[in-house]
């Protein structure tokens, strides 16, 4: 992934079905994630019959998407396959990036041909060998979601990936709740799956707002993944969504969660601020060989002669020259 992060956290913001259904808002999507500074956005990429048998008709007991028929909700989330080449293009013509999850093999064959850069599995396909072989026999870079996982799967499903020819593998800290609360999160997570995998670690973020997201940071995240949807229009997956208008915020909200922990300019401001330390001055006049004491020296504001950190040295040693009150001991004068 190394080449596709930027300094800065790198935003993705995932489209998924939050299109309704309607090519037009699926480039929308694509141009609010451009203009307000997502670095890449990701599709989905399945149709139902590849998620789900429709004869089992399997409804889903709790959650978001409480008693909806599994294919059904599949059916309206999709990403139609004759859309993505024109998004794909799209994304190439505003200048932004674009990949996929893919939910099956054939899915896997199907973004080959559109040359797709990068990879994602998501949490519930984690442990599909036969998709996380087909992904890792195309090289290309991985993001793989771990939010169903313990490590020892995780260990086993990076196993696969490097078996078959995967080398660079990202992983995601994810929790599977939809939405997501703050305290369904242990962001110490991060810092273990960095130690025991050596890799990057990122956050897939289901929660609501940045909060979530900024700590991640902090902890050491630098791949942030979020949905987005538009502004006022209900989709599959807009309560968690960010839409469009709040991207802009998102982004330099998770970009000052980095500056908090590099910024580079902080020695820059600390030299120009050190002069509201404290030198060591002269309330007496003082002669040539009489000795500091602390009736004769103090420290005070501006710091434009000898550090107040010498103070306690100098008490008791003579002086080289003869000091006028009020004057500020120079920084040569220990060396007289």
């Amino acid at each position: 992934m190394n080449k596709f992060i930027n300094k800065k956290p790198f935003f993705i913001a995932e489209i998924s079905g939050n299109h309704n259904g309607k090519l037009s808002v699926a480039k929308k999507l694509i141009y609010f994630a451009k203009k307000y500074g997502a670095d890449a956005v990701k599709l989905q990429t399945y149709t139902p019959d590849m998620m789900t048998l429709k004869s089992t008709n399997f409804k889903i007991k709790s959650g978001l998407w409480k008693n909806k028929n599994l294919w059904n909700l599949y059916n309206k989330a999709h990403t139609p396959l004759e859309w993505h080449k024109e998004l794909y293009r799209y994304a190439k013509e505003i200048k932004i990036k674009i990949f996929s999850t893919p939910f099956s093999v054939e899915a896997v064959k199907f973004l080959e041909t559109l040359n797709t850069k990068i990879y994602k599995i998501s949490s519930f396909e984690m442990n599909d060998t036969s998709l996380l072989k087909e992904v890792a026999l195309t090289k290309k870079p991985i993001i793989l979601s771990t939010g169903l996982a313990n490590f020892k799967e995780i260990k086993e499903s990076i196993k696969i990936l490097k078996k078959y020819g995967s080398k660079n593998i990202t992983l995601l800290y994810c929790v599977s709740e939809y939405p997501s609360k703050k305290n369904d999160f242990n962001l110490n997570n991060i810092t273990s799956l960095k130690e025991k995998f050596k890799c990057e670690v990122g956050l897939s973020d289901h929660s609501i707002g940045s909060d979530i997201a900024c700590m991640s940071i902090i902890k050491g995240a630098n791949i942030i993944e979020k949905h987005i949807c538009l502004k006022n229009v209900k989709a599959v997956d807009s309560k968690f969504s960010l839409n469009q208008y709040d991207i802009k915020n998102f982004v330099r909200q998770i970009n000052l969660a980095f500056n908090l922990i590099n910024n580079k300019k902080l020695e820059k401001k600390k030299s120009k601020n050190n002069k509201f330390r404290r030198s060591i001055y002269a309330i007496k006049n003082i002669k040539k060989g009489e000795k500091f004491t602390k009736n004769n020296i103090k420290t005070f504001r501006p710091d434009i002669g000898l550090s107040a950190k010498y103070y306690l040295d100098l008490l008791n040693k003579k002086s080289p020259i003869d000091i006028k009150i009020n004057c500020v001991l120079k920084q040569n004068i220990l060396n007289r």
